[in-house]
């Protein structure tokens, strides 16, 4: 009976692996947004790159400036880990540019470019660490799923446990369609997840003087 059981299970295991992996479609959405103030256009997308690695990326433009995160990640059986990211804002004269490595071999997160020496690490990794990115679509994929949300959070040079709580719903407009959505609550963050859409429907942070709400997703 064990093979038979251990048969079963790893059939389960492949399945749930395929499921998660499913899960992750190429998007290109749209946002109205507002950044320091002023009225703003967002981009977020996902794209393949490639065998189980995928480029989360966003980006908001305004005439006060601009801002532009990426992630790239890798799937491994249903867990999402960060390999790479950058982070570049442009307001009025100033620039800024921050990379991060997350070295899975090494099991440490480093970072470089417009980086204070006490952030550039290295961090110890553990498995299920998301970056802020990632963090975003796990959120969106832990909702659905009915899982607890708690990450631990590696970016801008620490690490730390972050956790958000569901706080009711609300009605969102979205492209002039009005759909039932989940509002999640962090310490600055706040994101709003509806189903059937693979990425928050709005975003809120207070610390950046952030807001996007969705307008359009192919």
């Amino acid at each position: 009976m064990k093979p038979i059981f251990n048969a079963l299970l790893a059939a389960g295991l492949l399945s749930a692996s395929l499921s998660a992996q499913a899960a992750l479609k190429p998007f290109s959405a749209t946002y109205q947004a507002t950044y320091m103030g002023m009225d703003a256009v967002g981009k977020m997308s996902l794209v393949s790159q490639g065998g189980s690695q995928w480029k989360y990326s966003m980006s908001i433009a305004a005439k006060v400036g601009s801002a532009k995160q990426s992630t790239t990640f890798e799937d491994v059986g249903g867990i999402w880990r960060p390999l790479s990211g950058q982070d570049a804002t442009n307001v009025l004269f100033r620039s800024d540019l921050r990379n991060a490595n997350y070295d899975w071999g090494k099991r440490e997160a480093t970072w470089s470019g417009k980086v204070k020496p006490d952030r550039r690490g290295p961090i110890a990794l553990q498995s299920g660490d998301v970056d802020a990115m990632l963090m975003n679509l796990a959120i969106v994929r832990d909702v659905e799923a009915g899982k607890p949300l708690h990450y631990r959070l590696v970016d801008n040079g620490k690490a730390k446990m972050v956790s958000f709580a569901i706080s009711g719903k609300e009605m969102l407009s979205i492209g002039g369609k009005q759909v039932q959505a989940t509002k999640v609550t962090g310490e600055d963050l706040v994101l709003w997840v509806a189903s059937g859409y693979p990425v928050p429907v709005r975003i809120h942070k207070n610390q950046d003087n952030i807001d996007l709400k969705l307008q359009s997703i192919d």
